[in-house]
């Protein structure tokens, strides 16, 4: 604990790894996403609760470069404060993360150069204060030896992870010195970003053995490099729980495929796992995650979809209530979309199949949420606010709302949501946090 002050963020973390780790089925949400409306409406719900929330970016939605959300770690960490402060969250409460920080975003340039622009986004985030560090150099760059249906060799995965942790610890020194040290999560069975492909079939459960060999020769690396103390950080392993979605399709958490990577963490004390493609699970499968020791539960497609959802089905009630009237301009935000996402098609298309129907519907409709890259685009904005200008101007009719959204329409006639199109957006996207909250609760 913190002898200076309230616990912080990591000391917070490691008390639920330590309680999942002793036997009470705690978990940590982790919220992985950039999109404003998401990061406001997790810390309204985490700041009716007691815990932690870990928020974090991905390497490709915030980088130094500023990534598809043009947010560098800096903004990234400046905007969930600002967020936090109107919540009502208390900083303490708040831990930023950075997940993949590796190679990925760069994977299609040489190691070297690929690399060097990995040490510099763990750097900047570091600095920013992020304190979760997922350290991820499992993907293959331009030259590694193979192609792309060879495996990065085990130990090439560790040297480079090392060579980031070195970097990691380097900015910690840097850091003003009551920052927290970073915790770090490690593991080379790592799910692509975003999520990948189940429909072909169910994704392959890491073994045990593979685990412990993950851990093995991390260790061992750690030690070489003298990072002895950064190792006793590490809090987590990536591993595959057999857990993914694809367009239309999810595999979903079966306990009995999983049970020897269960069994195999309790003999590692201080250490859970961390879960990622955790989106669309059904209630009792992230429940049974957290009890097998996969406590720590990554969501961020699930959250942009709902807040897709909620949108598309505000647009439904716009049109019924102010289509064909004269002088009223429409939003029509699901063009405005989907015209973004054809003119730039390089975040979807090689994710999607099909003809020109499949492929609109797909853009549309997803499990991948292909179409959460697009939503900052100045012309998807700009129907934003028309329909948010167009229905706040006049009452949402009740009936219009049963039809489109009926859970907000149960909590408005119960007086517990504004009949307000912002409030409807957070409370379509706080029922899969809901989801979460209670899976992870003591």
């Amino acid at each position: 604990m913190n002898p200076q002050g309230p616990p912080r963020s990591t000391d917070l973390l490691r008390e639920v790894v330590a309680a999942n780790r002793g036997g009470r089925p705690v978990g940590l949400t982790s919220v992985c996403s950039s999109n404003r409306v998401v990061l406001e409406t997790a810390l309204l719900h985490a700041a009716r609760g007691h815990g932690v929330l870990c928020m974090e970016s991905t390497s490709n939605q915030v980088n130094q470069f500023g990534g598809y959300s043009g947010m560098t770690a800096a903004a990234f960490r400046d905007e969930v404060a600002a967020l936090a402060a109107a919540a009502g969250m208390p900083t303490a409460r708040v831990m930023l993360g950075g997940d993949h920080l590796g190679p990925y975003p760069w994977r299609g340039l040489p190691a070297r150069q690929a690399m060097a622009r990995a040490h510099e986004l763990v750097q900047s985030c570091v600095l920013a204060g992020y304190t979760k560090i997922h350290l991820d150099a499992s993907m293959r760059c331009a030259d590694d030896p193979g192609d792309e249906s060879t495996a990065l060799g085990d130990g090439v995965i560790v040297e480079r992870t090392v060579d980031l942790c070195r970097t990691a610890e380097a900015a910690r020194a840097e850091s003003p010195a009551a920052s927290a040290a970073p915790l770090y999560v490690i593991g080379s069975e790592v799910p692509t970003p975003g999520g990948e492909e189940a429909g072909a079939g169910r994704p392959a459960v890491t073994r045990a053995a593979d685990a412990e060999r993950t851990l093995t020769l991390a260790r061992e690396g750690f030690v070489r490099a003298g990072l002895e103390d950064a190792w006793e950080r590490v809090i987590a392993l990536v591993v595959q729980p057999g857990v993914e979605f694809g367009d239309d399709t999810v595999a979903g958490y079966e306990r009995t495929t999983a049970a020897e990577l269960s069994t195999f963490i309790e003999g590692r004390p201080g250490l859970v796992y961390e879960a990622h493609s955790t989106d669309y699970q059904a209630p009792d499968a992230l429940r049974r995650l957290v009890e097998d020791h996969f406590a720590i539960l990554k969501v961020g497609p699930w959250l942009t979809y709902a807040y897709r959802e909620a949108v598309f089905a505000l647009e439904a009630v716009e049109r019924e209530l102010l289509g064909g009237r004269p002088g009223i301009r429409l939003s029509r935000v699901r063009a405005a979309l989907d015209a973004a996402m054809v003119a730039q098609p390089e975040h979807w298309r090689p994710y999607y199949s099909g003809d020109a129907r499949e492929l609109r519907r797909a853009r549309a409709f997803s499990y991948s949420d292909r179409c959460r890259y697009y939503w900052p685009q100045p012309a998807v904005q700009e129907a934003l606010c028309v329909l948010l200008r167009n229905l706040t101007e006049r009452p949402l009719p009740e009936t219009l709302l049963s039809q489109f959204l009926p859970d907000a329409y149960d909590a408005v006639r119960a007086g517990l949501l504004e009949r307000e199109p912002s409030a409807l957006i957070r409370h379509h996207i706080g029922r899969v946090l809901d989801r979460y909250a209670a899976a992870c609760a003591p």
